[in-house]
């Protein structure tokens, strides 16, 4: 086996720098989008009804992305005049796609990124890589041919990666709507001596914090 096909990138490492081809000029990547988040996504191929209700999604709600200060870029390792057809196609029939779609021919990136599976055949799978304002890889999802993404769980995430960020927090299940925790309930981060477990109970007494015990710690940010 090809192991360069199937070698993953480590979260917190930073993208591959690269020049790439897209439906839309040329890109250098992460360079040309340093301070803004990308989301880049691969599909196995164009014109094909998966990947296609997947564009359609993600052209729609391309609006959403933007708000949390992301973009969205599109990759497979078809040609671009084919990516060029199948955009066409979508803008005809349901939605504009406003957004580059990468043309990795020859696999160059899709390999350095690993979303190429040997055992799943030569195209891409359907991998997420959301990419920080730094250039650095910050959450990587991947799925199979035949299983369509959701969407809405990928600006979830990326919300949840920005509020960690901010706050110096983690998120919980399904933030910011943990059925236990409750709405708008973010974890605060372990507490690494006896002294601030004191501080932790105080903080919950006070109402600045609420506690299943002293090691799960959380708060309402709209507080």
């Amino acid at each position: 086996m090809n192991t360069e096909n199937t070698a993953l990138p480590l979260l917190g490492e930073v993208f591959p720098s690269i020049k790439v081809q897209t439906t839309k000029g040329t890109l250098n990547l992460p360079e040309d989008y340093k301070g803004y988040w990308v989301v880049l996504f691969s599909h196995p191929g164009d014109f094909t009804p998966v990947c296609t209700t997947e564009f359609v999604s993600f052209s729609k709600k391309e609006k959403n992305f933007r708000e949390l200060g992301a973009r969205l870029v599109g990759l497979s390792v078809d040609q671009v005049t084919s990516h060029l057809k199948w955009v066409e196609w979508i803008e005809k029939e349901a939605v504009k796609v406003p957004f580059p779609v990468i043309a990795d021919e020859l696999g160059i990136l899709a390999r350095k990124l690993g979303m190429i599976h040997e055992a799943k055949g030569t195209n891409t799978v359907r991998a997420v890589f959301i990419i920080d304002p730094e250039g650095k890889i910050r959450l990587m999802m991947y799925y199979p041919q035949e299983i369509g993404r959701n969407v809405d769980e990928i600006l979830r995430a990326l919300n949840a990666l920005q509020v960690a960020d901010k706050y110096k927090v983690a998120t919980p299940e399904n933030y910011p709507n943990n059925d236990w925790l409750g709405q708008d309930k973010v974890i605060v981060p372990p507490a690494k001596s006896e002294a601030e477990i004191e501080d932790r109970k105080e903080k919950v007494k006070n109402g600045e914090y609420e506690s299943k015990d002293w090691w799960l710690c959380y708060k309402d940010l709209k507080k």
